[in-house]
């Protein structure tokens, strides 16, 4: 198999991905709206549950639309000035992804249930 033609799976490899990230996104957005139309109000308010909900679509899409990143850029243009844009989306979606965490949990992944309730409660 010449190089050419591993850069050209990888690649459609990454798109596939890319768009399994987006799909996941809309397909999240769309759920949490059903839910939000059809379901009985809960304890935390049917505004905050979705966007609970919503919170949950996006990180899920954002870690899909990632991993298509990392795999086209370190396996098709592996230079200096892709992995720095790599490493730029990286920080930059990693940050989004806490931002979502704490909205969605009110904690960070590495806090214990019990001190992301102490700090929002």
């Amino acid at each position: 198999m010449s190089i050419e033609i591993f850069r050209n799976v990888v690649e459609q490899v990454g798109l596939v991905i890319d768009a399994a990230g987006v799909l996941v996104v809309v397909a999240g957005i769309f759920m949490a709206t059903v839910r939000l139309l059809t379901a009985a109000p809960v304890p935390l308010g049917k505004y905050k549950q979705f966007r609970q909900d919503l919170g949950r679509g996006i990180l899920l899409g954002l870690e899909f639309l990632v991993a298509a990143d990392i795999i086209r850029t370190v396996a098709v243009t592996p230079t200096l000035e892709s992995v720095t844009v790599l490493g730029l989306i990286v920080v930059i979606r990693t940050f989004l992804s806490l931002a979502l965490q704490m909205e969605v949990e009110g904690r960070l992944p590495w806090q214990s249930e019990k001190s992301g309730s102490r700090q929002t409660g």
